[in-house]
Parts: structure tokens; sequence; C-alpha cells
């Protein structure tokens, strides 16, 4: 895990807590300095997700399988899009963790 500025510092985010997360690094890199990225669904810009201040379970939900995030609001769709959060890679680490019965988490 890495330290993520949820307002990057390039856009004047200051290191202090309320400003910072924990985030994987693949998905820190990903977003980069985006604050905003666009609803696969509608087009329009909207916010990422912010953790400090909006619940995961009313942005997202796993797929049925256990190996996908699905965004369910406009917000949980761009940020799934802009953090690449279904990438390759980690789907199959999670279809891993679904066989061992390490996953999804439970709510």
């Amino acid at each position: 895990m890495t330290i993520e500025h949820i307002r990057p510092e390039s856009r004047g985010g200051l290191t202090i807590e309320r400003n910072l997360w924990l985030a994987c690094r693949r998905c820190n890199e990903y977003k980069g300095s985006q604050t905003h990225a666009s609803d696969p669904l509608t087009g329009k810009r909207v916010p990422l997700f912010n953790p400090r201040r909006q619940l995961w379970d009313e942005h997202f939900c796993w797929s049925e399988s256990g190996t996908d995030i699905q965004g369910i609001t406009p917000t949980g769709r761009a940020t799934v899009a802009a953090l690449r959060l279904n990438n390759p890679e980690i789907v199959m680490a999670r279809r891993l963790w679904v066989t061992a019965g390490w996953w999804p988490p439970e709510e």
C-alpha cells in the first residue's frame, strides 16, 4: 500500500491526515493527479470517489463472481474506469482469492 493524496499535491492538496488515504500502488499510479473523470455511461465529468467523505457501498458493489468492482453511480463508474479497478491482473488475483474463500470481503 502507498499513501495517496486524495486531492493531489499538484492540485494544491496538503499532506495532512484528512487528505491522505492508503491505496495500492497501481491504483495510486492510475489516479495520478486526477480528481475527476468521465462517467462511461453518461460521458459527464464527475468527481472521483473520496473514501474520507463517501461510503463505498453507496457507489460500488461486487459482481456476482466476486471478481469485479461495479460502479453503481456516476462517481463509482468513473472511479472504476479511471483507476482501472478491474485490470486483468487484479481480476485474476481476485479469482484466486474467491477460490480460496478469502474474497469478496464481507460487508
